[in-house]
């Protein structure tokens, strides 16, 4: 089974603008999930949704600097925990963002194919979501 998910996608912002709506809860709670959450090592983060079919995501905060973010993902219900890691560069549109989300072989065989799927399916969301944000964002400033 595979056990990383990898999703590259460039976007037309400075680095800055794409930074931010990763790492601050206010602008990740704005596009992604309710978060509490701080782009600072060691912090226990919880990402909330308001959908019945999203359970709660908690961690910790492994390593936070510009422009990489590397963090636990525990889903509520499990023990399991994974890794996602934001990284960032610049390139000649604007700012091109590597996610991956690895570890999901750790599940139990059983689940690990259907966790697999979900944040993959997940991350291509969110990927649309904050590609929808940042305009918004960078307008509103």
């Amino acid at each position: 089974m595979k056990d990383v998910i990898r999703k590259e996608h460039s976007f037309n912002y400075p680095i800055q603008k794409v930074w931010d709506a990763i790492s601050k809860a206010d602008e990740i709670s704005s596009w992604f999930v309710k978060a509490d959450f701080e782009a600072k090592s060691g912090y226990a983060y919880t990402f909330s949704s308001l959908e019945e079919d999203c359970p709660k995501i908690t961690g910790v905060v492994k390593h936070a600097d510009p422009f990489t973010l590397i963090y636990t993902w525990i889903v509520e219900g499990t023990d399991i925990e994974t890794i996602v890691k934001w990284e960032l560069t610049e390139n000649d549109k604007g700012t091109k963002l590597v996610l991956e989300h690895s570890g999901i072989s750790n599940y139990p065989e059983n689940s690990a194919v259907t966790f697999f799927s979900s944040f993959d399916t997940g991350w291509n969301g969110c990927i649309d979501k904050l590609e929808t944000f940042l305009p918004q964002q960078i307008h509103a400033r």
